[in-house]
């Protein structure tokens, strides 16, 4: 979509109800933050449905932002629809945006009810099944946004019409992650000794992130060779099973969720990424942004993210011998290693820059309005 010189200056007059019910300010969350924020910034008015009592509502209530906190008890959970309109109504936007998938059925149901356009930011390559899901796609979203063409793509081969799909990829504000804390802090915080080689996974840990094939390739690494998984998840107490089993427990250090990852990030010798599916890998940006390379699996969107051979190796899913060759072939190469950071920092601050995105949302708001208006 070309952007007019309009929506580049300026989203004055566009008042947009955000709907994320996540629990976490993990990927997808993060990125309404960013988008959020952006928009204010180019004078959208913006109002948040959030989850109660949330990381998420506290985050914007406290930046000033109206926030709905939102009780509920899952997608199975009806009373959502009627509580949607009632907000929908009184605050009267010209778009309601639902993120990601919580509530986002009867989230487009309610804004259709109410008559204002919506649109789904989509965030995963899984193929949507259910006819509920399939309809909503066709038919109850004006426009779902894609944030990797490994997504759009999964919708159109499940029939979703190509002009109700748009490609805005996620981003990254670069600048948070290009000053990482001294070497001496980062080791100290992670109880590392003065040579350690430090792989870093950021994901939440659930079977899809393919922590398990790491773990099993981890055996063939040296001893000085530290993994450091952060994120949290139902996985944790089966990986530290498995750490055991593959003789790698010693390696791994679970470092759960952390707010201040912008600070430890540059100071990874590599960050490893063996998803087993991926809509994109926000995580990937980051790395790329600290000038850190990656080893990812080349599944869903992560070849968006990652450029094989020169921002980091790509290696097949499910594949410990050949995960771990890549990553020991970087390991031994620390100037390429250097040389992949440096183009990759210079790629996501090229290439995924949250103005850019902001500004291609804004321009897709201007014309649901603007199509609202004129029936």
């Amino acid at each position: 979509m070309k952007l007019s010189n309009t929506a580049q200056r300026s989203a004055d007059g566009l008042k947009i109800v955000h709907v994320e019910l996540g629990g976490r300010i993990v990927g997808g969350p993060q990125q309404v933050i960013y988008l959020v924020d952006a928009l204010a910034q180019r004078g959208c008015t913006n109002v948040v449905v959030a989850a109660a009592g949330g990381p998420l509502a506290r985050r914007f209530s406290e930046a000033g932002y109206k926030v709905h906190d939102m009780h509920w008890k899952g997608d199975t959970d009806l009373t959502l629809l009627p509580r949607l309109m009632a907000i929908f109504r009184r605050e009267r936007p010209d778009v309601v945006h639902l993120h990601a998938g919580p509530g986002a059925a009867l989230g487009g149901i309610a804004a259709r009810l109410s008559g204002v356009p919506c649109v789904l930011s989509r965030r995963v390559d899984s193929v949507p099944r259910g006819r509920l899901t399939r309809f909503s796609y066709s038919m109850l979203y004006d426009r779902v946004i894609c944030i990797s063409q490994a997504i759009l793509d999964v919708l159109l081969k499940r029939g979703v019409p190509r002009e109700r799909l748009l490609l805005i990829r996620s981003a990254v504000q670069a600048g948070d992650w290009l000053a990482p804390a001294p070497r001496e802090e980062f080791l100290a915080e992670f109880g590392l000794p003065a040579d350690a080689i430090t792989i870093g996974v950021v994901a939440q840990l659930v079977e899809r992130k393919g922590h398990r094939t790491l773990l099993e390739a981890a055996a063939g690494f040296g001893p000085r060779t530290k993994l450091i998984f952060f994120g949290e998840g139902g996985l944790r107490d089966a990986l530290e099973v498995d750490a055991a089993r593959f003789g790698v427990a010693g390696m791994v250090q679970f470092a759960g969720h952390r707010n201040d990852l912008r600070k430890w990030m540059g100071k990874l010798d590599l960050v490893v990424h063996p998803a087993l599916m991926e809509g994109l890998g926000v995580s990937l940006l980051q790395a790329a942004a600290a000038g850190v390379p990656v080893v990812a699996s080349a599944v869903g969107g992560i070849p968006e993210a990652v450029m094989d051979g020169r921002t980091g190796l790509l290696v097949p899913p499910r594949d410990p011998a050949a995960l771990g060759a890549a990553i020991k072939e970087l390991l031994d190469a620390p100037g390429r290693r250097a040389e992949m950071g440096q183009a990759a920092r210079r790629r996501v601050l090229a290439e995924f820059d949250v103005s850019a995105m902001a500004d291609r949302h804004v321009e897709l708001y201007r014309e649901l309005a603007a199509r609202r208006r004129s029936r």
